[in-house]
């Protein structure tokens, strides 16, 4: 066997390990996260719906099958630190000594751009999606929200949103790989911003305002992320002369 290939086997298991890791911690917090998801449910209606908004299940299982979506959404989130844990060691040989010992605060700036996304888009962009969704009730025409169709968009909003806030430390990341250099990324900014524009179009619902309150944040997170990486390549080139 090569040399090349017990690279890629080597790779192969570490990847193994940290995804098996990742779905550990998901199984052990998992029955905490359904016992609290009816709780979250009710939490996240009275704060969408504040006039008095209700929710309907539509079939018998509807409910029980919501909820367990719910928990393992939960889940997820609640163990993202271990998770990008996981997924910091697994790119390890690919970065610098310092770097490394960086670890924990590139850890905690993922976690709070994850957290930040997520509140975010639960503080800002569903009550405006609820208020704008309300607005077309009338004397003859009366809103009738299901319980599955909300709480989807709602944890597929605020994973959207969740990701798209780590844009800083992707950036950062493709210039450190050698994927891309921070002048010709800079030099793109226009292709950026329009690849921006078309995930928000593509990860939110057809309406313009949740649209540009995904994109425009993340356009500013793209700028932070290429600083860093600017601030970055100048320290290393500093260190070589």
């Amino acid at each position: 066997m090569s040399e090349n290939e017990n690279t890629l086997i080597a790779h192969l298991e570490a990847l193994r390990w940290a995804l098996l890791r990742i779905a550990a911690a998901m199984i052990l917090v998992f029955p905490l996260m359904y016992w609290a998801s009816p709780y979250a449910v009710e939490w996240l209606t009275v704060w969408c719906f504040p006039d008095g908004g209700e929710l309907y299940y539509f079939t018998p299982m509807e409910a029980f099958w919501v909820q367990l979506k719910l928990a393992l959404v939960m889940s997820l989130v609640a163990t993202y630190p271990w998770n990008a844990l996981q997924i910091w060691k697994f790119v390890l040989p690919a970065l610098y000594s310092n770097e490394r010992r960086a670890l924990g605060g590139w850890i905690l700036l993922s976690s709070l751009l994850f957290f930040g996304g997520g509140a975010f888009c639960i503080g800002v962009i569903l009550p405006l999606l609820t208020d704008f969704a309300m607005g077309f009730s009338s004397t003859l025409l009366k809103p009738m929200i299901g319980l599955e169709g909300f709480l989807e968009l709602a944890g597929w909003l605020t994973f959207a949103f969740a990701l798209m806030f780590q844009t800083p430390i992707v950036v950062y990341m493709a210039v450190r790989l050698g994927f891309v250099s921070p002048a010709a990324l800079a030099s793109k900014r226009p292709y950026v911003v329009v690849v921006i524009l078309i995930l928000a179009a593509v990860l939110t619902p057809p309406d313009v305002v949740s649209q540009v309150t995904l994109a425009v944040p993340t356009w500013l997170l793209f700028e932070v992320g290429l600083l860093m990486a600017r601030l970055a390549e100048k320290r290393r080139n500093g260190g070589e002369r």
